[in-house]
């Protein structure tokens, strides 16, 4: 009978014979591509940082050297400007409440397609599946018409319910099948403890989905800190603008300051990055283990 270690054993065996079975070709062919791959990602964000220290004049004269002189007024502007602050505000207050309510929604539907069986059951969660394959930008024309309807319009609301509403497809999905994983035997143990249905999933299923849950809130804050069209047809009042629109409408107020606006684009891609940087061992780990049950 083979234990916890023997297992152990057999696993970092097996990795290393994987190492050993890999050619040098492809060792290489594979550091290659990962370096390229990297190489297109960074690059432009390293060029987007040291362009903001420069001037207009540096850019055309030595657009990839290092400045000469640091320009830093490109930075210390923007920190100081009140609109970016209510922007990101902006930004952050419907990102957040976009999170909160896919997340809780879907957690509780998934809940139910994963743990209950019950008539037509398959049919209502292909129904959300369905979701997946309607593109946004088809809806927002019919979207628009009814945010005005119901009084959404430069309101917040207006951009937080639809986006949660497209969120809802690939967030049930996902926690779908993270829950269906979960052992029956623990949900019988806690139903012969005394614990309800809504009790389980409270206090017991919701902490085990942990690194899914942070998966899809990671993804859901993504989605909605990048979302431009959007908020650029629900908000005609620009106090209501987020991060997206702030960029266009500072690239069209310098569109001749190539520096400034770099300087600016690098400004806004910091929450989001650092968003990942906290949040990164979470949504790897959710990752993996959605892989791993799969």
């Amino acid at each position: 009978m083979s234990g916890p270690g023997t297992l152990a054993r057999r696993d970092a065996a097996a990795r290393r014979t994987g190492r050993r079975g890999r050619s040098p070709v492809v060792s290489a062919l594979l550091h290659l591509t990962c370096i390229t791959i990297g190489a297109f990602i960074v690059v432009p964000i390293i060029y987007g940082v040291l362009g903001g220290f420069k001037d207009n004049g540096q850019l055309a004269q030595n657009p990839f050297g290092l400045p000469d002189p640091w320009v830093t007024s490109n930075y210390t502007d923007i920190f100081v400007s009140a609109s970016f602050w209510r922007q990101l505000g902006n930004s952050l207050l419907i990102a957040v409440a976009t999170t909160v309510l896919v997340v809780g929604v879907s957690a509780m539907a998934a809940y139910v397609f994963a743990r209950f069986a019950f008539r037509g059951r398959e049919f209502f969660f292909t129904l959300f599946a369905m979701g997946l394959m309607f593109p946004f930008a088809v809806a927002i024309l019919p979207l628009f018409v009814l945010l005005r309807a119901m009084g959404l319009l430069d309101n917040p609301l207006g951009v937080i319910l639809p986006q949660a509403a497209f969120g809802l497809p690939v967030t049930i999905i996902v926690l779908r099948g993270f829950f269906r994983e979960i052992p029956r035997e623990i949900e019988e143990a806690a139903t012969v403890d005394g614990c309800s249905p809504f009790g389980f999933f409270w206090k017991i299923l919701l902490p085990m989905a942990r690194p899914a849950l942070a998966t899809v809130s990671v993804l859901a804050i993504v989605a909605s800190w990048n979302n431009f069209m959007l908020p650029l047809v629900i908000f005609n009042d620009q106090s209501w603008w987020t991060l997206p629109l702030g960029v266009q409408q500072f690239q069209g107020q310098y569109a001749s300051d190539t520096a400034r606006i770099l300087a600016y684009v690098v400004v806004a891609m910091i929450p989001a990055l650092a968003l990942y940087a906290v949040a990164e061992r979470q949504l790897i780990g959710g990752l993996t283990a959605g892989a791993t049950k799969g």
